[in-house]
């Protein structure tokens, strides 16, 4: 595991350090469950009873580097977040994107690639924890953690002004658990234009 987490920091440092095309700050957030989960009596931003959705409050930040027209592209994400049992959570990313979809004032990412996952244990917390099997970590560690090597998102952007977006991210963890966030993206490259996409 110490392998891992130092695979995925070497890659937040280097390629945050050239990754100039845009950056995003977006605000967690929304957590979907869309089966309910058996903790849901441990979630205090719960919307409804059984949890199926949970208000997480966060930030979350991204770099991207195009390196191929526009079109494909590297990202870095690391957030900082109270998860869905009000304990301090966080999460680091690298991976691969591309453009799915690109019109003058709207565009849709998609990209997949591996990610860490950590979160203080809930098992110091609430003693009727249910451990669904999904975090590794047992009732004597600090953290509970899990590290993912095909985890992504989908990026959906609306252009504000000629170097600012709005962003929403969706992560679809489908069945356990969908994740959106909302916030602005800031691109220091040419503004993008459908007909670049065109001659691809």
């Amino acid at each position: 595991m110490r392998k891992s987490v130092l695979l995925i920091l070497f890659f937040v440092f280097f390629i945050s350090g050239f990754s100039q095309d845009n950056f995003t700050v977006k605000f967690f957030g929304l957590s979907i469950h869309p089966d309910g989960d058996v903790n849901a009596d441990n979630m205090p931003t719960k919307i409804d009873r059984n949890g199926v959705a949970v208000i997480n409050l966060g930030l979350y930040f991204g770099y991207e580097n195009f390196f191929h027209k526009d079109k494909l592209s590297f990202k870095i994400i690391t957030a900082y977040y109270s998860d869905c049992g009000g304990l301090f959570s966080g999460l680091a990313h690298f991976g691969l994107r591309g453009v799915l979809l690109q019109k003058d004032n709207f565009s849709i990412n998609g990209g997949i690639g591996p990610t860490f996952i950590y979160r203080r244990s809930w098992y110091s917390k609430f003693e009727n924890y249910v451990n669904s099997g999904f975090y590794n970590g047992n009732e004597t560690d600090f953290w509970q953690y899990k590290f993912i090597w095909y985890a992504g998102e989908l990026e959906f952007n609306y252009k504000l002004q000629k170097s600012l977006d709005l962003s929403v991210t969706l992560v679809p963890g489908y069945p356990k658990l969908i994740d959106i966030s909302i916030g602005v993206r800031y691109r220091f490259g040419k503004p993008y234009k459908s007909k670049d996409i065109e001659k691809l």
